[in-house]
């Protein structure tokens, strides 16, 4: 006697069809559906760039058609600023929640850390804020993120300059100048990945910290243009 199989009626094939109906797709939210579209676009942004990235690409990643991606984000330029705006606000987080530190020479360490773990953690995300923003008006740049991080750490170098009799109007400038070596040698490293990142955030500091240390209260030129 031939013994009776139990089938699943949503993947049992009519009579005389071999082929097995396809399992139906699991319907997405609109939150998952949004959520995995950042995703795609953030790896095809890092990857190609802005222009190089189309709504039809995302929206075959996607599994979705043209329309769902209008409906979400208005556009490729909508998607592209949500992108950048989150990982602008991600890698500020890092950074000012690495400021921990009472001593001044370890509080460089640490915004070093952080920027260099944000480029090892989300390196995708590093690709596309350190592009031109192709935007008009665009949520962000990388270069208004940098100055962002610097506000951040006016106020520590202000405290710092007063204690050791400098004019703590010049810390803006300082912040400015200690976070844009950070951050432009942070876009070096990301391709580079040597020496270890360890090594990279010790010499960073070295040169900052011994930099601030010898500082002098009044610095003067010793070439002969004056202006």
């Amino acid at each position: 006697m031939m013994e009776h199989v139990a089938t699943d009626p949503n993947t049992a094939s009519p009579a005389g069809n071999d082929k097995p109906r396809r399992p139906r797709r699991t319907r997405m939210t609109g939150a998952e559906r949004r959520q995995q579209l950042l995703e795609i676009g953030r790896t095809l942004f890092a990857a190609k760039g802005f222009e190089g990235t189309s709504v039809e690409e995302i929206a075959a990643k996607a599994g979705v058609s043209k329309p769902v991606v209008y409906e979400h984000f208005g556009g490729k330029e909508g998607l592209y600023a949500v992108v950048v705006d989150r990982e602008m606000r991600q890698l500020l987080d890092m950074v000012t929640g690495s400021l921990t530190a009472g001593h001044p020479r370890e509080l460089c360490e640490q915004a070093a850390f952080a920027l260099l773990d944000y480029i090892e953690e989300y390196t995708d995300g590093f690709r596309i804020l350190v592009r031109d923003s192709p935007i008009p008006q665009s949520t962000g740049s990388f270069a208004s993120l940098i100055s962002d991080i610097a506000t951040q750490v006016e106020d520590i170098l202000g405290r710092e300059f007063k204690n050791r009799g400098f004019d703590p109007k010049l810390a803006p400038l300082y912040a400015q100048a200690l976070v844009g070596m950070v951050a432009l040698t942070g876009q070096w490293w990301l391709d580079a990945r040597k020496p270890k990142k360890a090594e990279v955030a010790a010499h960073l500091v070295n040169l900052a910290w011994h930099g601030l240390d010898g500082m002098e209260a009044n610095p003067h030129l010793i070439g002969r243009r004056k202006n």
